[in-house]
């Protein structure tokens, strides 16, 4: 309620309760409207990041992990919701994905970054795949597993940087302790 209250402050409180019932709903909470955060489970509280981000309605969609924490049953529950708000909303993602499969299954084009504070774009992908996508589908597209393995290829052998300047001295840690991601954004 509290984004919501603040970005759309001009509309009555009875549409702001039905923006936040609706997006809660979408989610699959519409029943814990009224919980206190600490009764929350991680699973929760990530489903009602994503209602909040989409009941803001913001031009583009910043999403860093947003499935991050959570089992792979509800990972695959809302991608799929967010596949469902992206395709009613029509609002532009990027977004930060620690998984190969998620970033082909979600995105329409996938930003390869090198790896340090250095970073710069190594590769762009086309993710053509249909819409609306059915994660089955998806998998059995003949470009789903050439498009993985250039993922992964590149993952694994071209995102780390060298230069002559760095070959001598041993390369910094990383800032994160996952490796170097692809970064995707969809406008489905």
């Amino acid at each position: 309620m509290l984004g919501v209250d603040q970005v759309f402050f001009t509309a009555s409180k009875l549409e702001r309760r039905e923006i936040v019932e609706y997006y809660l709903t979408v989610v699959g909470l519409g029943d814990a409207m009224h919980k206190k955060p600490a009764e929350l489970s991680q699973g929760m509280r990530q489903r009602v990041g994503i209602a909040r981000a989409f009941a803001l309605k913001p031009k583009m969609l910043l999403l860093d992990e947003p499935f991050g924490m959570l089992d792979s049953l509800t990972r695959y529950e809302l991608q799929q919701v967010l596949i469902e708000l992206w395709r009613k909303n029509k609002i532009t993602a990027l977004m930060v994905p620690h998984d190969v499969d998620e970033a082909l299954f979600l995105s329409d084009r996938v930003v390869c970054m090198t790896d340090g504070p250095e970073a710069e774009v190594g590769d762009i992908l086309a993710v053509n795949f249909p819409r609306p996508r059915e994660r089955k589908a998806v998998m059995e597209h003949p470009d789903y597993y050439p498009l993985r393995e250039h993922l992964i290829e590149f993952l694994e052998i071209h995102a780390h940087k060298k230069t002559a300047a760095n070959k001598s001295t041993p390369p910094a840690p990383p800032l994160r302790h996952a490796p170097p991601q692809p970064v995707l954004s969809g406008q489905p």
